[in-house]
C-alpha cells in the first residue's frame, strides 16, 4: 500500500512539473523586437480589444433603430379577488340596497409578443454618426499605443546594449588595472616606489569593481524590462543580435531633420480632432432634441382565465388580442432647459476648437524641441567619440610614464578617471542618438 501511494505521489509530481511553463528562447534584432512587441505587448493587445469593443458598440447603436421583438408570459394568482358594490336589484334584490360582487378568476395567464420600430428620431441619427467617431477614436488610440510601445522597445533595447557595453568596458578596465596593480606591487616590494602608489591603484580598482557589479545588476533589470515590453515572460531567454555602435550609425540620419513637419499626420493631433468632432456631435444632439420623434409598435397575445391552474389542459380557452400603435412626440416648451443645454454644448464645442489650436501649436513646439535634441545628440556623439580617442591617448601616455616612474599615481589616476568618464559619455551619446531619433520619429509619425 505504501509503495502504491509513493508511486502515485511521484506520478503527480512529474505531471505537475511537466505542466509548468518552460522558459523559451528568443533572438531579436531591434526591428524584429519592435515587430514582436506590436503583436504581443500587453498594452497593444488590450488596445486592439478596445477597437473590438468599439465595433460592437457601433453595432449596438445601429441596432437601436432596427426592429425590436420582445415576448413574455405573465401569470397572476388572485388569492383574494377584488370586490365591487353593485345595486341589489340587478340580482332581484330590493331597490336601494347593494351587494358585494367579485369579478375575475383565481388564476390568470397572458402570453404576449411586441414588435416595435423607430421611424424617426434625430437623436438616433446623431448617435449613428457618433458611433463612427467613437470607433475612429479607438483606432487612433491604437496607433498612439503602437507608437509609444515602439519607442519604449527602442529605449529598452538600447538600455540592454548600453549595459552590455558598459560591462565589457569595465571588465577591460579592471583587467588592465589588475595587471598594473600587480606590477606596481612588485615594484613597491623592491622599494622603488612609495606605498601610496599602490593604494591609489587599489582605490581605483575598488571603484571599477563597484561600477562593474552595479552594471551587471542593471543589465538584469534592463533585460527584464525589455522582455515585459516585448510581451515575454521575464524568465525567457533573450538574445539581442544588434550592436550598439552599428545601431548608432544606422540612426545617424541628417536628412530626417530637414523634412518638414505636417501636424495633420501626428496621432495626438488626430485624437484632438476626434475630440472636437465629438463636441460637434454633442451640440448637434442637443439641437436634434427639438425635433419630433415617431415610432410604431405591433402587439399580439393571448389571455386565459381559470379558477384552477389548468392552463395546459386541452379544453382551456385562450382569448387572443392584437393592436397596432403609432406614437408621435413633439417637444413644445421646456421652460428654456433645452436651449440652455444646447448653449452649453456650443460652448464646449468652442472650447474643443481652442484646445485643437493649442494642441497644434504645442506639437509644432514639440517637433522643434525633438529636432533640436536629436541634432544635439548627434553633435554630442561626434564630440564624445573624439574626446574618447584623446582620453585614451592621454591615459596611455600617463600609464607609460607611471610604469617608468616619470609621473605620480595621482596623475595616472586623473588620466584614468578622465578615460572612464569619456567611455561612459561615449556610450551614453550613442544611446541618446538612438532614443532621440525614436522620439523625433514618434512626433512626425515616421516609421523605419
Amino acid at each position: 500500500m505504501r509503495k502504491i501511494t509513493l508511486i502515485t505521489f511521484l506520478l503527480l509530481a512529474i505531471g505537475m512539473t511537466a505542466q509548468e511553463k518552460q522558459p523559451e528562447k528568443f533572438s531579436f534584432s531591434l526591428e524584429q523586437a519592435v515587430s514582436h512587441a506590436l503583436e504581443h505587448n500587453y498594452t497593444v493587445i488590450n488596445s486592439g480589444r478596445d477597437i473590438d469593443i468599439a465595433k460592437k458598440k457601433k453595432w449596438e447603436t445601429t441596432a437601436a433603430g432596427l426592429p425590436q421583438i420582445n415576448a413574455g408570459v405573465d401569470y397572476q394568482y388572485n388569492f383574494e379577488l377584488q370586490k365591487s358594490i353593485v345595486p341589489a336589484e340587478f340580482f332581484g334584490g330590493n331597490p336601494g340596497e347593494f351587494i358585494e360582487v367579485a369579478f375575475g378568476t383565481k388564476h390568470t395567464m397572458t402570453g404576449r409578443a411586441t414588435l416595435s420600430q423607430l421611424i424617426f428620431d434625430g437623436s438616433y441619427i446623431v448617435a449613428l454618426q457618433a458611433s463612427k467617431t467613437y470607433l475612429q477614436y479607438y483606432q487612433n488610440a491604437k496607433v498612439k499605443t503602437d507608437n509609444e510601445v515602439r519607442e519604449m522597445v527602442i529605449n529598452a533595447y538600447g538600455n540592454v546594449l548600453l549595459a552590455e557595453e558598459s560591462i565589457a568596458i569595465l571588465e577591460k578596465n579592471k583587467s588592465i588595472l589588475q595587471k598594473i596593480l600587480g606590477d606596481t606591487q612588485e615594484t613597491f616590494k623592491n622599494g622603488l616606489i612609495e606605498e601610496e602608489n599602490v593604494e591609489q591603484l587599489q582605490i581605483t580598482l575598488t571603484t571599477v569593481n563597484s561600477s562593474l557589479n552595479n552594471a551587471v545588476r542593471l543589465r538584469d533589470i534592463a533585460y527584464k524590462m525589455l522582455k515585459i515590453n516585448l510581451g515575454l515572460d521575464i524568465n525567457d531567454e533573450l538574445t539581442l543580435t544588434d550592436k550598439l555602435d552599428s545601431l548608432t550609425l544606422q540612426n545617424l540620419d541628417f536628412a530626417l531633420t530637414q523634412t518638414g513637419f505636417n501636424v495633420n499626420e501626428n496621432i495626438d493631433y488626430k485624437i484632438a480632432q476626434n475630440f472636437t468632432e465629438q463636441r460637434k456631435l454633442e451640440y448637434k444632439l442637443e439641437r436634434s432634441k427639438a425635433l419630433p420623434t415617431l415610432s410604431a409598435n405591433l402587439n399580439f397575445g393571448y389571455n386565459a382565465f381559470n379558477d384552477q391552474f389548468e392552463f395546459f389542459q386541452k379544453d382551456q380557452k385562450w382569448l387572443n388580442y392584437s393592436n397596432l400603435g403609432v406614437s408621435l412626440n413633439v417637444p413644445i416648451f421646456s421652460s428654456g432647459a433645452r436651449s440652455a443645454r444646447t448653449a452649453q454644448a456650443k460652448i464646449r464645442l468652442e472650447q474643443a476648437n481652442t484646445q485643437l489650436t493649442e494642441t497644434e501649436q504645442k506639437l509644432k513646439l514639440a517637433y522643434e524641441s525633438a529636432k533640436s535634441e536629436y541634432d544635439f545628440a548627434v553633435e554630442e556623439f561626434n564630440t564624445s567619440k573624439s574626446n574618447l580617442k584623446l582620453a585614451e591617448r592621454i591615459e596611455n601616455k600617463q600609464q607609460i610614464k607611471f610604469t617608468e616612474g616619470l609621473s605620480t599615481s595621482f596623475d595616472f589616476s586623473d588620466a584614468q578617471r578622465q578615460l572612464y568618464t569619456a567611455q561612459q559619455s561615449y556610450l551614453q551619446s550613442m544611446i541618446d542618438v538612438i532614443n532621440k531619433r525614436a522620439a523625433l520619429e514618434k512626433i512626425i509619425n515616421n516609421k523605419k
